[in-house]
């Protein structure tokens, strides 16, 4: 029996229609149970309260490695990696994470395999099984992990950060772990890692300092006593809660300016200070109400100044790297080259804002919108995934009191201006760290970040330097914002007459056509407006295609100090470029919706391009395309797939090499030239009347079509585009093998992709249910078994309604020839798996999937995107998974091993293959072999990606112009 049940109110959303109750097992395991009768998967998320602080000595790494191991195996499920099967194989999915003070585990599967899966996840925490050999082979995976992370900017900055600190305090630490720190320096000490690993476990896992979160359909009896049945066995060892002792940084740690050498283009200013934790008094929001001003984005704010002066892309403030005992407020600052030059006047008008705090007082009406806003945000919350939903409450269990589980942070309630000004107070130049970084800084520094190789230099700036940058600082028109005007007053529910299931065809006419959809799931004020531009002129060749990119970003950027506080208000837009023009999404409550989307369409009418923000836009974008040889390898495979499947698509090196030519009078002939032939696709949903949406396409079409000098004209319905795929030759191989970006990388990537058919909802089901069971079977033998790479991952293909299936593997171990050997005998193993297939794994596995297909959508954007899909595809297969579903039930086993052997298996007579193989720095022999292979009848090597994709067939287009028919 539970201690007992809670008798606490948990304060949860007035929508909510969820039951909570509180207990604690008798081993002091602390639970929150929910309840949720409409729910399609069920859930848990266990919070331990030991992380990387943790970690002892000599053995960094050691939390996060535990945090892998314990998914391999169980004293009650001996057989490896059986657990992430089952849930794989039952519609589910499952990670954990290790932080500073916490290690998260999770998953979610279909409601009615939840029993065996919280049996199989408890033991976990009772009797985890940890073998030799599957040791020694996952501190290869923790290895690769950090490999993978060696030379991105965010994780070499935030170690920095840590090694800029006090050496006795655990935030100095290095947290993820690799192959020196978990099996090289135990061993040279005379220690066993899988001993020491099951001495830390024993001795920091103990059920008083974890807390679990189980959500399910059930009652909340039943899941009590499913919950008592499963964790009540968990060892209560007494432990007390881990303390951090005192400030990581110590006075030679304050008052530093560190520059820092990136790996990517661009500049980047983090000025942080040492604060109070707002943590301990959480409901007065102090940071809350600091990161609001100083991170604001509106006319008289810290950006808007420095955007004014070209110097910032971006700007963001606010609390991180928190505990109870200590915390960081930052501000991160994104530099232009000009802002890269004035950075102390930067620091220094900064700090005129906060003098302006200062002076102006805690302000109680800034703090009373933050309140509105915040428990509208809170009462009027969209659901979202069990699995994420149970994390976000677990991780907020130790830190709240149980009535603020579902709260944490997000509804500040007490004004007390004497917390906001404490916080205030510490925002000073004797308590600063300044982390400036850029590659322009590469040669002019002195000192080399152990774990990482971060090169960076220290200097120390004292309160008169700043007091120097404070006077010298351009004198602008600093101020606090004015009240939003976004902040929704009318939240009422709108009663639609047509309760339609999908989408209906409300209007259409040469301009536009307007896809309607009413709420009828999830009764919240809130709409989605999608609007798609279709412009031939925006794609049609590299120039085109970059200029499309800096029209929206420049609209964007004119839109920003308006729309920023809808943002803050809850009303979100974007513009973004397409494959065939570009887009305007805006979602949030409808109640002044209308309004931005008006001001959004009259930007768009009455575009002019400013010569100042032009350049300023260019160099963004320029420094983006420069710094895609540093993606990761997988990612560049991932790009080279689909440059050599998407017709008329433009290689980034192209687009690179237009864009130091183009100039702002470009892009004003262009941006007129690309909207003088126009067609618009309007999908409007949620709570919205059918004439409001009518009236809406009727505004827009008025005003972009119908002026006295319109912008636009209707498109002939010739003119409209669609984008079509490469079709690969049955039979054979094509192969395209090609050198990493980046030299340094040793990372080598490959995507084995099979290509099957065009959208045909027979074929989908069979292709979705081998990738259902290959999936995890392919990522326990490649990943787990042969320890190839941490990124291992067989997934579903989809372009433009052409379907597939591929295989993901990145690996610092092997190169991408021996990497596409192990897919191959990975298939030709899984072919005696499938065949073997008995009739109940069948079953099982049809269950499994027709139980995901029939996951309803949890909220607007969910539905919302779910239909734009279809739209923008021309697909409009709006009762998919319905049809899905049927077909998918009258699936036999002998059609599944049928369509596994025609177009999967390595020799299967239809079947259709594409490998990329990028190669590592390591493997710069490897590839030049491989590019001396020669062709055979069945392995093909594209030489050359334009010429490959004129050689090849199209698959036809499901985009016709004003009907549905094919192109």
């Amino acid at each position: 029996m539970a201690v007992g049940a809670s008798e606490v109110e948990i304060l949860k959303p007035r929508c909510d229609k969820r039951e909570y109750r509180r207990i604690v097992l008798p081993n002091s395991l602390e639970v929150l149970l929910i309840s949720d009768p409409e729910t399609d998967k069920s859930a848990a998320s266990m919070n331990v309260s030991v992380g990387s602080f943790s970690d002892p000595d000599g053995l960094e790494g050691l939390a996060h490695f535990l945090e892998h191991m314990l998914f391999y195996a169980s004293e009650k499920y001996p057989v490896e990696d059986s657990y992430s099967k089952y849930i794989t194989e039952h519609g589910g999915s499952t990670n954990a994470y290790t932080s500073s003070e916490h290690t998260n585990f999770h998953f979610e599967v279909n409601t009615d395999c939840f029993e065996e899966a919280v049996d199989r996840f408890a033991q976990f925490f009772i009797s985890p099984l940890m073998s030799p050999d599957a040791t020694l082979r996952e501190i290869k995976a923790v290895d690769s992990e950090n490999q993978k992370n060696l030379l991105a900017d965010g994780w070499r900055m935030s170690q920095l950060r840590k090694h800029l600190s006090s050496e006795n305090h655990p935030y100095h630490k290095f947290s993820t772990g690799n192959w020196n720190t978990l099996e090289v320096k135990p061993k040279s000490n005379g220690l066993d890692t899988r001993l020491e690993l099951i001495k830390f476990y024993e001795k920091n896992y103990s059920a008083n300092l974890m807390h679990l979160v189980v959500y399910a359909k059930e009652g909340l009896d039943a899941i009590q006593s499913l919950v008592e049945r499963n964790f009540s066995n968990i060892p209560n060892i007494g432990l007390s809660y881990f303390h951090i002792p005192g400030q990581p940084c110590s006075s030679e740690h304050l008052q530093i300016l560190v520059k820092a050498v990136r790996i990517k283009q661009g500049h980047i200013l983090r000025i942080m200070w040492p604060i109070t934790p707002s943590i301990q008094n959480y409901k007065e929001g102090p940071c809350r109400y600091l990161s609001h001003l100083i991170g604001h984005e509106g006319e008289g704010s810290v950006f808007f100044i420095l955007k004014q002066l070209g110097w910032a892309l971006s700007l963001q403030a606010g609390e991180g790297d928190w505990s109870f005992d200590f915390s960081f407020f930052s501000v991160v600052i994104e530099l232009t080259d000009k802002g890269h030059e004035h950075i102390e006047d930067i620091v220094g008008l900064l700090f005129k804002y906060i003098s302006l705090l200062q002076e102006s007082g805690v302000n109680k009406w800034i703090f009373d919108e933050l309140v509105a806003i915040s428990e509208t945000k809170f009462h009027y919350k969209d659901k979202i995934s069990p699995s994420d939903y149970v994390v976000d409450i677990a991780s907020n269990m130790q830190i709240f009191p149980p009535e603020n589980w579902l709260v944490g942070w997000s509804l500040p309630s007490k004004f007390v201006p004497n917390s906001i000004q404490k916080i205030l107070d510490e925002l000073t130049p004797e308590n600063i760290r300044i982390f400036w970084e850029s590659k322009n800084f590469e040669g002019c520094t002195n000192f080399v970040e152990p774990w990482y190789g971060t090169a960076y230099s220290v200097e120390k700036v004292t309160t008169s330097t700043i007091k120097q940058w404070i006077a010298k600082a351009p004198n602008m028109d600093l101020h606090l914002p004015k009240p939003n005007i976004f902040i929704p007053s009318d939240l009422t529910i709108k009663n639609v007459q047509e309760k339609d299931k999908f989408p209906v065809l409300l209007s259409k006419s040469c301009f536009s056509r307007l896809w309607y959809k009413p709420d009828t799931k999830f009764c919240t004020p809130k709409a989605n407006i999608k609007i798609d531009f279709n412009c031939p002129q925006s794609v049609n060749s590299p120039e085109a295609e970059v200029l499309s990119e800096i029209y929206t970003r420049l609209l964007m950027d004119y839109l920003n100090e308006y729309a920023y506080d809808a943002q803050v208000a809850g009303l979100y837009y974007s513009i973004y470029s397409t494959g065939t023009g570009f887009a305007v999404t805006v979602g949030g409550y409808n109640d002044k919706m209308r309004i931005l989307l008006e001001t959004i369409i009259g930007r768009i009418e009455q575009f002019e391009v400013k010569p100042d923000r032009f350049s300023v836009i260019k160099e963004s974008v320029t420094k983006e395309y420069q710094n895609f040889k540093f993606q990761q390898p997988y990612k560049q495979a991932w790009y080279y797939c689909s440059l050599l499947l998407e017709d008329q698509t433009w290689p980034w090196s192209e687009k690179l090499e237009v864009l130091p030519h183009l100039e702002a009078d470009h892009l004003t002939k262009f941006s007129t030239i690309m909207l003088e032939k126009t067609f618009l696709e309007f999908y409007i949903a949620g709570n919205i009347e059918p004439n409001e949406a009518e009236s809406i396409v009727q505004h827009i079409e008025d005003v972009m079509f119908k002026s006295t000098h319109p912008k636009c004209k209707p498109l002939f319905p010739s003119q409209h585009l669609s984008n079509r795929i490469v079709k690969l030759e049955r039979g054979l191989r094509y192969y395209y093998p090609v050198e990493v970006f980046n030299a340094k990388d040793e990372n080598s990537a490959l995507i084995h992709y099979i290509q099957v058919h065009q959208d045909d909802i027979k074929m989908n089901v069979r292709l979705q249910l081998f990738a259902l069971i290959a999936k995890q079977a392919a990522f326990h033998q490649l990943r787990s078994i042969e320890q190839l790479g941490y990124i291992t991952i067989l997934m579903q293909r989809y372009d433009s309604g052409v379907r597939g299936v591929q295989v993901i593997i990145q690996s610092t171990v092997k190169d991408p020839s021996y990497l596409e050997s192990r897919v191959d005998s990975f298939l030709e193993t899984f072919a005696s798996k499938i065949h073997e297939m008995t009739d109940d794994e069948y079953k099982n596995n049809v269950n499994a999937l027709t139980d995901m297909k029939l996951e309803k959508h949890k909220n607007l954007w969910e539905e919302s995107g779910f239909y734009w899909r279809e739209i923008v595809d021309g697909t409009f297969k709006f009762d998919r998974i319905d049809s899905e579903v049927a077909a998918l039930k009258e699936l036999k086993k002998e059609e599944l091993i049928d369509f596994f052997d025609t177009y999967i298996k390595v020799d299967a007579p239809q079947r259709k293959a594409l490998s990329i193989q990028v190669y590592g720095g390591q493997n710069s022999a490897e590839y030049k072999k491989v590019m001396e292979q020669v062709d055979t009848p069945k392995l093909h090597r594209i030489k050359d990606v334009f010429n490959f994709r004129r050689s090849r067939p199209l698959y036809g287009s499901f985009k016709g112009g004003l009907g549905h028919g094919k192109l």
